[in-house]
């Protein structure tokens, strides 16, 4: 048949529950000729259906899967469906007081390699994969009839669209451009600084939402460390909560300037709070070294693990940085730390923390565990959308 891929035989098991992605080494027929973003039929290798999706000869991913029911019809209308249905589950989270939102979350929402966030009257769109790139005019369309009075950005400048062979595109599809820094009200009560054009991702990261507002109920009179702290986010919720003192950590000048201005947005006080440019790692081991104590300590990293290959290392990482973030948390005092990374299971980080609690030579307690806030939406078939795992630990 033709534009039909064959599975190896017994790959076809993951299809089978639904997961989205076929990858290369799982092709019989791996010698195809097709063009990048060809809608595909995907058979067993007894011939048997499995479902359709859309071919990437350059990405691992050989195939995203857009519908396991033979019957259904893999068109605009089907895009634009399930874009509606997206956005339609985020009216509440809008309702409650928040700006800034995820109208749509990749394969969450069953359009992998989609992101499209709400700021204010901005939506930005990133595209990272080649399934969702021959659906480019039904997205830009159906969010312009979803939301008329608002402007379309697009960043699609990510490495896993490199990876796809496809270049970066970024820019106005329709309506103004966004300023340097615009301010989103979240939980109805702080402004958060977002960077549509310059900044990380698409701008913002909404999916730490729950846990700033966490944040905030833990830091009265607190001294607290706000590590990898971008535009400041956790520092503007520990700052809301009372802290005596926040410290913001980053290497980046133009996001501890974004987060210096969203202090003065949202009128708190500036004398309680630093920023501090410098490396991580190395600022945590200069205060180990001198002493100093916190009653909150905030690890929000970077992914560490990009791939399967440096997974070892990556735990290495967290151990270490967690093993220094625990040293300096005072007696009776919170650690929030968190992983992005998707390699990392719950039970996998949790782990590590017991080892890096080890190697600080800390008693400790997990108190609650944290995860993306609810418009990250998790997949049941793709346990990979759920990435980010969070945890509050005392020590004790």
């Amino acid at each position: 048949m033709q534009n039909t891929i064959i599975l190896k035989e017994s790959r076809e098991k993951s299809l089978l529950r639904h997961h989205p992605w076929v990858f290369s080494k799982a092709l019989e027929n791996e010698d195809l000729k097709l063009d990048r973003g060809t809608i595909v039929t995907v058979v067993s290798h007894e011939g048997a259906f499995l479902g359709y999706g859309v071919y990437s000869p350059k990405s691992q991913i050989r195939v995203r899967m857009l519908s396991f029911d033979e019957n259904t019809k893999i068109n605009d209308e089907l895009i634009d469906s399930r874009i509606k249905n997206a956005c339609d589950l985020r009216k509440n989270l809008i309702a409650r007081g928040n700006d800034g939102v995820r109208l749509v979350s990749s394969e969450g929402d069953f359009l992998p390699g989609l992101i499209v966030d709400k700021y204010n009257e901005f939506i930005v769109i990133s595209i990272s994969s080649s399934c969702m790139e021959i659906f480019y005019d039904v997205i830009c369309n159906t969010f312009k009839e979803l939301y008329p009075e608002a402007s379309l950005y697009e960043r699609s400048d990510t490495k896993s669209r490199l990876k796809e062979g496809l270049s970066e595109r970024c820019g106005v599809i329709f309506g103004k451009e966004p300023p340097e820094v615009i301010y989103v009200k979240e939980n109805n009560e702080i402004y958060m600084p977002v960077e549509i054009m310059h900044g990380h991702k698409t701008g913002a990261y909404l999916d730490q939402r729950q846990s700033r507002l966490h944040a905030k109920s833990l830091s009265k009179n607190a001294r607290v460390l706000n590590c990898f702290s971008y535009t400041g986010g956790f520092g503007l919720w520990a700052l809301k909560g009372g802290a005596k003192s926040v410290d913001n950590i980053d290497v980046s000048s133009l996001a501890l300037n974004a987060a210096k201005t969203g202090v003065a947005f949202n009128h708190l006080d500036p004398g309680r709070c630093h920023f501090i440019k410098e490396d991580v790692f190395a600022f945590l081991r200069k205060q180990v070294e001198a002493g100093i104590k916190y009653d909150l300590v905030i690890l929000d990293p970077p992914k560490f693990a990009e791939n399967a290959s440096n997974l070892k290392r990556a735990c290495r990482g967290y151990q270490d940085i967690n093993r220094l973030g625990l040293k300096l948390v005072a007696k009776g005092g919170r650690l929030l730390t968190f992983s992005c990374s998707g390699l990392v299971d719950s039970n996998l980080f949790q782990k590590i923390i017991a080892d890096a609690a080890l190697e600080a030579g800390v008693e400790a307690s997990v108190i609650t565990t944290l995860r993306q806030d609810d418009d990250h939406v998790v997949s049941l078939p793709c346990p990979e959308t759920f990435y980010l795992k969070g945890l509050e630990v005392a020590v004790r």
